[in-house]
């Protein structure tokens, strides 16, 4: 399963942690759901680049360090807010994007809006979004409603403003990776990708492209032969071809052929070169060509 900031789907970056004495801390529980990863990846990653110990980290919240690891690998029990905004106070995290996403894995793991309250300690969930940083700001206001498209190409509208609002709560978590990367732009597209591709349903192993992408390549029919493709999306074919392409080369399609943005700004969005974008496009093109080039006629039987 991908996820935001462990596997990116291409090419990003994070910070990369550095040595530290002891147990190495394993992997995140392959049973972890991905609203709790969404918020438990950004912690390990400021855990990892803080230079601390489990044992360290021990010291100063009222768990043990065998229990710490586990809570750092998703394993045992949903852990109380309360633990969680200690920990975030230690590692100088931002406490508002990490309620929000702490909640609502509480909510997908099935706990009570009682149990959750009631979790919260001394540190209750806030209800009033606090400010980021001034630059996570202007980010947002220029790509949101991009985002927002790109979302809606493959889930319905509740799901797709929460996997974007998550995307930017990942992201303001998870800032300090975000501007020490090659391209924040790229750093963030990864996000937003594996959000989405985490809430959207799959069929072997592809994404399935939903209901509003479907309209979307009927009305423009990707710019093909009208009568050829009338014919295509009739039969659906289409459809699934695009799903079949490439992770690259689906986004560069979705973001061209389904929305109608430029080279320029489909390379913005992703944080790729315009060459690079331009290819991939070229790629998925002669592969959606190959996919409905009719084959020769023959002649019938002759008496």
């Amino acid at each position: 399963m991908s996820t935001p900031l462990d596997r990116p789907e291409y090419a990003a970056s994070g910070p990369v942690p550095g040595g530290r004495p002891g147990r190495k801390l394993g992997p995140i529980a392959d049973s972890v759901g991905s609203s709790h990863r969404a918020w438990l990846e950004p912690t390990r990653t400021s855990y990892l680049a803080s230079g601390l110990t489990l044992a360290d980290l021990s010291t100063r919240v009222p768990l043990a360090k065998s229990k710490l690891s586990e809570l750092m690998r998703g394993i045992g029990l949903y852990p109380r807010w309360e633990l969680i905004a200690g920990i975030a106070v230690i590692l100088d995290m931002p406490v508002w994007p990490l309620q929000r996403l702490w909640r609502q894995a509480a909510l997908d793991a099935q706990k009570t809006r009682e149990w959750i309250e009631r979790s919260s300690g001394k540190h209750p969930v806030t209800t009033s979004a606090l400010i980021p940083p001034l630059e996570h700001g202007a980010f947002r206001e220029t790509v949101e409603d991009a985002y927002r498209l790109y979302a809606q190409a493959f889930l319905p509208d509740g799901p797709r403003d929460t996997s974007v609002a998550d995307t930017f709560d990942i992201l303001w978590l998870s800032w300090n990776g975000a501007l020490a990367s090659p391209d924040m732009r790229s750093y963030a597209w990864n996000i937003l990708r594996a959000t989405v591709m985490a809430k959207t349903p799959h069929l072997d192993g592809r994404p399935e492209l939903g209901t509003a992408a479907f309209d979307t390549v009927v009305l423009r029919a990707l710019t093909y032969d009208a009568d050829r493709m009338t014919q295509v999306t009739e039969s659906l074919q289409l459809f699934k071809a695009l799903t079949r392409l490439p992770d690259l080369q689906l986004d560069v399609m979705v973001l061209r052929r389904l929305y109608g943005f430029t080279p320029e700004e489909t390379s913005a969005l992703l944080g790729l070169p315009k060459p690079m974008v331009q290819s991939s496009e070229r790629y998925a093109e002669r592969f959606l060509e190959s996919v409905f080039t009719p084959a020769p006629e023959t002649e019938g039987p002759t008496e």
